[in-house]
C-alpha cells in the first residue's frame, strides 16, 4: 500500500503507517498535477489538510485509489459523499486538534481582555514616547473568571471550549441546534476528574442574553450563524472568537457592531475570502487576528498523523 501524504504528515504517524509495512511517499504535488502522479505510481491512499482539494474529476480519474484521509475535522475540501458512494473510505481525525483549537480560542479570549493584540501593535511604536498614555488606555480590562461564556456547536472542540471555561471559573451556555446534555470531565495533574453534565440550548433568546464571550465551533455552513438579528440579542461589550470556518458570521456586519460598541472585541483564526482576507479586517484595532492557525501545534499534528495512520492501518486489514 501506497500513501501520498500531499498536505504533510507527522513524523510519528510516517512511522506508524511504515512499520505497518505501507509505503509513504514524500511528494509535494501540485493540484493540477495530483491525479497524473497518483495514477503514475500507484497510490492507494491520499491524505491532505486544508490545501488540496478531492473534487468528483480527481475521484473518477484515480480508479486506484482506495481511502482519502483528511488530517483534521472538516472535510469541505472533499466531496464525501461521492466519494463514499464510488467505494472509497473516507476517514478524518475529529479529535486530535480540539485541545489546540480551544487553546488558541482563549489565547484570543485573553487577548481581546487584556488589550495584547493592540499593545502588542502600538508598543514598538510608541512604547518609549507615549508609555504613559498607552497604559492609561488599556486599563479597562476585564478577567475571565466569572463572567459567562457562551459556545456555539458542541463537537470535539466545543467541548474542549467548554472544559477550558469551567477550569477558569466562567458560567457556560452552550447552544446547538437540537438541545443535548453531556457529560464534561476535568482531569487533574493529582489523578482527580471532576465530571459537569452541561446541557444545551436551541433558545437564541435565552443564549446570547448576559452572555459575555461566545466562541463559534461548528463545521462550515451555508449560511450565517451570527448576523444582525444574532448581534442584537447580544449585550453590549460582548467579545466574539470564530477558529470555525469562514462565513459563519457576518463579518461586514461585525465591524458594523464593533463601531457601535455593541461588540467590544472580536477574534478571526478564518475569514470568507481566505486566503486573501479583506483588508478593513485586517487593520481594525478591535479585531485579533490569526492566519487560520486553530490546529497548527506541533501536538496536534502529532496526534492527526498517529490517528490516521491506526485508521489506515485498520481499512488496511480489511482490503
Amino acid at each position: 500500500m501506497k500513501v501520498l501524504a500531499n498536505d504533510g504528515i507527522s513524523k510519528a504517524g510516517e512511522l506508524a503507517l511504515k512499520e505497518a509495512g505501507i509505503e509513504v511517499l514524500e511528494n509535494r504535488v501540485a493540484q493540477d498535477h495530483v491525479i497524473n502522479f497518483i495514477n503514475e505510481n500507484n497510490v492507494d491512499v491520499l491524505l491532505v489538510r486544508s490545501a488540496t482539494k478531492v473534487r468528483q474529476d480527481l475521484i473518477d480519474a484515480c480508479p486506484g485509489l482506495k481511502i482519502v484521509g483528511r488530517g483534521g475535522i472538516g472535510m469541505d475540501n472533499i466531496d464525501v459523499e461521492y466519494a463514499i458512494e464510488k467505494g472509497l473510505y473516507i476517514i478524518n481525525t475529529p479529535n486530535a486538534s480540539s485541545r489546540s483549537v480551544a487553546e488558541l480560542v482563549f489565547a484570543h479570549f485573553f487577548s481581546l481582555a487584556r488589550f495584547l493584540h493592540e499593545s502588542n501593535r502600538l508598543m514598538p511604536l510608541e512604547g518609549d514616547t507615549h508609555f504613559n498614555a498607552l497604559k492609561k488606555s488599556f486599563n479597562n480590562a476585564f478577567e475571565l473568571s466569572g463572567k459567562t461564556l457562551g459556545v456555539i456547536g458542541f463537537g470535539g472542540i466545543g467541548q474542549e471550549v467548554v472544559k477550558m471555561g469551567i477550569s477558569l471559573g466562567m458560567k457556560i451556555k452552550v447552544l446547538t441546534r437540537k438541545p443535548k446534555t453531556k457529560t464534561i470531565s476535568l482531569n487533574f495533574f493529582d489523578g482527580q476528574t471532576v465530571d459537569f453534565e452541561i446541557s444545551s440550548t436551541n433558545d437564541s433568546d435565552a443564549f446570547y442574553k448576559d452572555t459575555d464571550f461566545i466562541s463559534i465551533n461548528t463545521p462550515k455552513t451555508n449560511e450565517y450563524i451570527i448576523d444582525t438579528p444574532q448581534f442584537e440579542l447580544m449585550k453590549d461589550g460582548v467579545y466574539i472568537v470564530n477558529t470555525a470556518r469562514g462565513g459563519v458570521i457576518n463579518e461586514v456586519t461585525l465591524l458594523d457592531f464593533i463601531e457601535s460598541g455593541k461588540v467590544a472585541g472580536a477574534a478571526l483564526d478564518v475569514f470568507e475570502t481566505e486566503p486573501t482576507p479583506e483588508l478593513i479586517l485586517l487593520m481594525n484595532p478591535n479585531l485579533s487576528l490569526t492566519p487560520h492557525l486553530g490546529g497548527n501545534t506541533i501536538d496536534a499534528q502529532e496526534k492527526i498523523g498517529v490517528e490516521l495512520a491506526e485508521q489506515i492501518i485498520e481499512i488496511k486489514k480489511k482490503l
